[in-house]
């Protein structure tokens, strides 16, 4: 049985099952390619240019079903599958009204229009999994404010941080890709430029300002209305590009860091609810994460794609804007999965302030070497007191037992320096 998207994400667990997945499906497509060719028989007769009698049947004629899977054999002979849509979508209409469906467009114009629809959907479903995140993470941020742990920098400890600057860190990621996401999705427009992007059709068939009929169409369809035809400028696919592989990059920094911090040597925090192994019945692995860091693997390599299609030849390209489809919906498919598996990562991660304490004594007591080395410095001078430390590390004693820093604070806990402040000021952003 297949998924209502029309693939069963068999090797996609990522975004198998989700709202995403449903919403970038063929025949979530095909909706859109049919309520792109309705508005623009209803933008048409809002400006006199068709009868509202033909709006009327052409929208409830798209609101029918038509058979994904033969007009996608069907489009190989046109290379699109608007061409074999536009010739059911005639036929479902009737004669009398028929003649007004798709007229002036061309099949960039259709494609273009639905993909800005099918965009401006699964971003809305990934800009709520995005607010879910953000809420988790300043709930974690609040309530370990003070919880010290080592900080690692290129793998080992460096001086003591804190697991809420951690989690208020991620949470500033996922609002500012929120603010990306939010943008990119208000300025999504419509396309409509017919044959070679001139609007000529529609002055042929009466228009007497062709131009005004874009405004018209991107009001039926709640999308922006374009300063220009599109077909080859394509700043909004760039747009798209760039946000979903920040998305999926801030979404990635969030899932390697519980990767790290829930290894079994490590286990500062855990999944909620971790997957099983197949052969080994003890283990709990980390499987959200996985599956966002897979996401934030992959994105980048789309979003090249993306970008590489921008060289489109001429007034309309052949290829290069073919190349964006399947790209374009794989990265907002990845990165709806990835905000799905991040709200769930986020609502359901525990946190073990116990071990982050224990952790803290791995190195002896030199996890605050940077405080002593500032503090000796005065006394001993500086390079003094960086060769006792360096003499001490060599010996690999305690700091504790030195004799040299008997009277020094030595507790982790108490050189975690402004985070606590950082953390408070990074949950004042709305």
């Amino acid at each position: 049985m297949t998924s209502p998207s029309g693939d069963t994400g068999l090797l996609a667990p990522g975004w198998a099952g989700s709202a995403a997945a449903a919403a970038t499906g063929d025949h979530a497509y095909l909706r859109a390619l049919l309520d792109a060719e309705a508005a623009l028989t209803r933008a048409q007769a809002a400006l006199g240019l068709a009868p509202a009698a033909a709006a009327t049947a052409v929208t409830e004629a798209a609101g029918g079903a038509f058979d994904a899977v033969s007009l996608a054999g069907r489009a190989r002979t046109g290379g699109n599958p608007v061409i074999p849509l536009v010739t059911d979508l005639t036929k479902a209409v009737g004669e009398t009204y028929g003649r007004y469906v798709h007229r002036g467009a061309t099949s960039q114009d259709i494609v273009d229009t639905a993909t800005m629809l099918v965009a401006s959907r699964t971003l809305g479903l990934v800009l709520a999994d995005l607010g879910r995140t953000e809420r988790a993470l300043a709930r974690l941020a609040a309530e370990h404010r003070d919880t010290a742990m080592p900080g690692r920098t290129l793998t080992q400890h460096a001086v003591p941080t804190t697991f809420g600057l951690k989690a208020a860190g991620w949470r500033s990621l996922m609002l500012d890709a929120r603010d990306r996401v939010k943008a990119v999705r208000e300025s999504l427009p419509a396309q409509l430029g017919g044959a070679a992007g001139t609007l000529a059709a529609f002055g042929a068939y009466g228009a007497s300002d062709p131009a005004g009929l874009p405004e018209a169409y991107a009001w039926e369809l709640g999308l922006r209305a374009p300063d220009l035809p599109w077909h080859t400028l394509r700043t909004p696919i760039g747009d798209l590009a760039a946000c979903l592989a920040f998305t999926a990059g801030a979404l990635g920094k969030v899932a390697v860091d519980v990767l790290t911090l829930s290894r079994t040597e490590i286990a500062e925090v855990v999944e909620g609810s971790g997957g099983g192994s197949s052969a080994m019945p003890h283990k709990s692995n980390p499987v959200r994460s996985t599956l966002i860091a897979s996401a934030a693997r992959r994105a980048p390599q789309l979003a090249a794609t993306l970008y590489g299609a921008m060289a489109a030849e001429d007034e309309r390209p052949a290829g290069a804007w073919h190349a964006e489809w399947e790209p374009l919906r794989d990265l907002l498919r990845l990165v709806g999965g990835a905000a799905r598996d991040a709200a769930e990562l986020a609502e359901g991660l525990r946190v073990r302030p116990g071990i982050m304490r224990e952790h803290l004594d791995l190195t002896n007591g030199f996890i605050v070497s940077e405080r002593l080395s500032a503090e000796l410095a005065p006394v001993l001078g500086r390079t003094r007191a960086r060769e006792l430390l360096t003499r001490l590390a060599a010996e690999g004693r305690p700091l504790a037992e030195a004799p040299e820093l008997a009277d020094a604070d030595l507790d982790p806990t108490h050189y975690t320096g402004s985070a606590g402040a950082l953390t408070d000021r990074a949950l004042e952003r709305r």
